[in-house]
């Protein structure tokens, strides 16, 4: 029987990256849709670890009151731009607005570094896992790079279509998922976690 783990977003490009990484034949992987999770979950840490943590825990003790056991995957990430001394942070997903769109928030940020010349930025993602009952653990990735000045490609979500990695000319939005996986702060903490947890079965 497979292991189930519980991805903490209903985001389907975060879902995608996760299960790409998760070996199919011994793990199956579930978005909060997917177990009718459909609470507000208040981020209200100070940091991406306590924001993963906070949703860890409340989907946790969800799947305990109905009896699931499973293994939750909750990441709180963002874009730290030094120009904006970190902004916007773990304001990130709603930078422009709690209702904003990927492009509104980008928007905003292109207009506010808008002839600034430093445009240095890191993705950073912290990944909470953690199994009902059971204490969390915790995993960070970051991801180097540039903010352009005009979006480009059309993969990905968030804010990949300003950035471009250290060593590239291309941003993560014209990048294939396999190549963006190798680079991206989600998929260096996700390697992490594999690695510590040994969740790979090579």
């Amino acid at each position: 029987m497979k292991e189930l783990y519980v991805i903490a977003t209903s985001n389907p490009g975060k879902v995608r990256e996760f299960a790409n990484l998760l070996d199919s034949n011994f793990y199956e992987t579930k978005s909060l849709s997917d177990i009718d999770f459909h609470e507000k979950i208040e981020e209200t840490g100070s940091s991406f670890e306590e924001n993963a943590a906070i949703k860890a825990n409340a989907i946790c003790n969800f799947l305990e009151k109905k009896g699931i056991v499973a293994t939750v995957i909750a990441d709180d990430s963002g874009l730290e731009v030094e120009a904006l001394n970190g902004a916007p942070g773990i304001y990130s997903a709603r930078y422009a607005g709690d209702q904003a769109s990927d492009q509104e928030n980008y928007e905003l940020l292109l207009s506010r570094l808008k002839g600034n010349l430093d445009r240095e930025a890191r993705f950073v993602c912290v990944l909470c896992i953690q199994k009902t009952k059971e204490a969390p653990r915790f995993f960070e990735g970051e991801c180097k790079g540039d903010i352009i000045e005009t979006p480009k490609g059309s993969e990905g979500f968030g804010y990949d279509p300003v950035f471009i990695p250290k060593g590239y000319d291309r941003t993560f939005a014209e990048m294939t998922l396999a190549e963006k996986k190798a680079l991206s702060h989600r998929g260096q903490a996700i390697k992490k976690m594999i690695e510590a947890l040994k969740l790979s079965p090579n």
